[in-house]
């Protein structure tokens, strides 16, 4: 399947300008939510085809939209990438025990996100 369409979920706008220019530059079309409870709307609105989302978020936490994301009928199909200062492995093991295909940890080196997205693809 190939990545075209990437839903960006962090509540930082620095986070989501930089994930957003480096995207968009390496040709992809980008939709942004700003919390887990919009993530978790805007994925199944919009039905991208990755999520890169971030873990630390008011309301709705990164792994519980994951989990919602991942559990949801209309989304279980869409790879989430967690982006997260998280670095700990209990956080990493816990992470992809929600449903995640890889766990990133910031600052995001921008040619390695390049790259896994691509091997998706």
């Amino acid at each position: 399947m190939a990545i075209k369409k990437i839903l960006i979920v962090d509540d930082s706008p620095t986070e989501r300008a930089f994930l957003e220019g480096l995207l968009t530059k390496s040709g992809y079309t980008v939709v942004m939510a700003t919390s887990g409870e919009d993530g978790v709307e805007r994925a199944k609105a919009e039905v991208p085809d990755l999520i890169l989302m971030d873990v630390v978020m008011p309301g709705l936490n990164g792994f519980q939209a994951t989990r919602a994301i991942t559990r949801e009928e209309t989304t279980k199909h869409i790879p989430v990438f967690i982006c997260t200062t998280k670095d700990q492995e209990t956080d990493k093991i816990w992470g992809m025990r929600q449903g995640a295909k890889d766990y990133i940890v910031k600052p995001v080196n921008g040619p390695e996100l390049i790259a896994k997205i691509k091997a998706l693809g």
